[in-house]
């Protein structure tokens, strides 16, 4: 999903140790508490009306600790049974007269006020269950993922009594006018990448806006996610709002895709499983959809960039979260006159990323989140080699157990090499040449995917030709990923984002850009106008 969370808040860092955080936090503490290695499970069965339940099947399976290879618990396995329960409970909570229904949309802003507040409250055992279950680094849990849960959740409470219709005049002794009502029932299914804050992004702007939720979390790191619907229920939401169900995606996820008694689904996670779900919903019952799915974004570098900037943004662009996120910078295209300065420079840079135990504080990479994903990234890397490219650092396991995989640079990369055109999701790091903007335009546009892009130049005028001619739904400027719940989640073609996040959007004929500039960077320039 994202390499959106957080460029601009990591460029104003302070150094603790070797791992560069955020110099704010998003409360009054001001340093990390020291994380618990060992966090106790309290919960790892199917909420349902607000109570726990065990699988109908009795069925379990392994939560995994992607640091150890070792078993963490075992968490009970939902399918289409307990999805029917969840949704019962959920339409039964969404029915008209309800508790839910007649809760007044500002009360329902404070419920997820009082929800994010509990999640504070509760951040370093969050942050630590999250390490545990996901393999990130606990700083980047703690400082990154629980602050940008808990804002958006405040974000969407303060939407909750905002939804404004309107009055429109026609011909004739009428009134017409226009009301924004809750879907009904929606059915989520969530990515292992980033646990607490998918949960967060799908339920922020369901519940703002008075839907029920039948969520399925990715059978890899369902542990937070069970914990913050306990804290749902301790908050006051009504039983039958929200119902989680742990489970696997041909049996679980199908559920949610085909039934008929849920109103839409919001699904993040790869473009081959968000084809089916489509389909499944257009053999169903024509579900409204919403996807936010893979990526293969450019990250295009032009010879006037400054250069440590860029080479920092695009290493973080590529290796941030074990380099899992959808927005991932991974095509980074360079102007040739720099190339090999650059490609030094990072080769340089990525040696000296802290691979490790993602509980000490120095530590900037953690494992792959399971052994099928760190096989596929294995993978990759031999097929790189095979195809030509010139492997310039990494390229191997990192550890003796767990999952880890060597910070890897690859060079001399062609467009038709399979590393260049997959999403790879993992910490791989390929790097291209080229002359002009347009070949660079014309190659950074030849994927299926259309997630996000950036641009490093100081010519402002090259940054907006470039950007305006992307195929990409949301381009940065001399960021490697920006994000905040205020901001779009666009993605064209094969990406297909649309919209999970920012309330404001009405539906049209026309397609949304959207393009960040950070400005803590150097001064821009200009040149006379670049014709289209």
């Amino acid at each position: 999903m994202l390499r959106s969370v957080l460029s601009r808040s990591l460029l104003r860092v302070c150094d603790r140790g070797s791992i560069r955080l955020p110099a704010h936090n998003y409360s009054a503490a001001s340093a990390i508490p020291a994380p618990n290695p060992q966090p106790d499970v309290h919960f790892n069965k199917i909420f349902i009306n607000n109570e726990w339940h065990d699988a109908v099947s009795r069925k379990t399976f392994p939560s995994i600790n992607p640091a150890t290879g070792e078993v963490i618990c075992q968490v009970a396995e939902g399918d289409k049974a307990d999805v029917d329960k969840a949704v019962k409970a959920a339409r039964e909570a969404f029915r008209l007269g309800s508790p839910w229904r007649r809760l007044d949309a500002s009360d329902r802003g404070l419920l997820l006020n009082r929800l994010a507040d509990q999640i504070e409250k509760h951040a370093a055992y969050l942050a630590a269950l999250e390490t545990l279950d996901n393999g990130k680094p606990y700083a980047v849990a703690y400082s990154v993922d629980v602050p940008m849960v808990v804002k958006c959740l405040r974000y969407y409470a303060g939407w909750a009594d905002k939804w404004e219709g309107k009055t429109i005049p026609v011909d004739g002794d009428y009134f017409s006018y226009t009301r924004h009502e809750p879907i009904g029932v929606c059915g989520q299914i969530i990515p292992w990448n980033f646990p607490l804050l998918m949960q967060a992004w799908k339920l922020g702007p369901a519940l703002a806006t008075g839907n029920t939720v039948v969520m399925k979390v990715a059978e890899q790191t369902p542990l937070t996610a069970l914990y913050v619907a306990s804290l749902i229920k301790e908050v006051g939401f009504p039983p039958g709002v929200v119902n989680i169900v742990p489970g696997y995606g041909p049996t679980a996820g199908a559920a949610i895709s085909t039934h008929m008694d849920i109103d839409k689904v919001a699904f993040t996670g790869s473009t081959e499983v968000g084809h089916l779900i489509q389909q499944a919903a257009g053999r169903s019952n024509l579900k409204k959809v919403t996807l936010e799915l893979g990526g293969k974004s450019p990250n295009i570098i032009l010879s006037d960039a400054n250069m440590e900037e860029a080479v920092e943004q695009a290493h973080f662009a590529l290796f941030f979260n074990q380099g899992q996120c959808c927005c991932a910078g991974s095509r980074t295209f360079v102007q040739e006159d720099i190339y090999q300065e650059f490609l030094e420079r990072s080769v340089e840079r990525a040696r000296r990323r802290v691979v490790g135990d993602p509980f000490s504080l120095q530590t900037e990479q953690g494992p792959q989140v399971d052994e099928e994903q760190f096989q596929k990234i294995l993978g990759y890397i031999s097929s790189g080699k095979r195809d030509g490219a010139k492997l310039m650092c990494g390229g191997g396991v990192a550890a003796d157990r767990g999952y880890f995989i060597q910070p890897t640079v690859f060079g001399e990369v062609q467009d038709g090499m399979t590393i260049a055109q997959e999403e790879i999701f993992g910490p791989v790091m390929q790097i291209l040449k080229f002359k002009t903007l347009e070949e660079v335009i014309e190659r950074a546009n030849n994927t299926k995917y259309g997630l996000a892009a950036a641009v490093f130049t100081k010519d402002i005028d090259k940054a907006h030709y470039v950007s305006g001619a992307l195929r990409a739904g949301t381009v940065c400027f001399l960021s490697g990923g920006d994000s905040g719940p205020g901001l779009l989640c666009v993605g064209w073609k094969g990406s297909t984002a649309m919209m999970c996040l920012v309330p404001r959007l009405r539906s049209g004929a026309t397609r949304l850009q959207e393009t960040g500039v950070s400005w803590e960077s150097t001064a821009w320039t200009t040149t006379p106008k670049l014709k289209r």
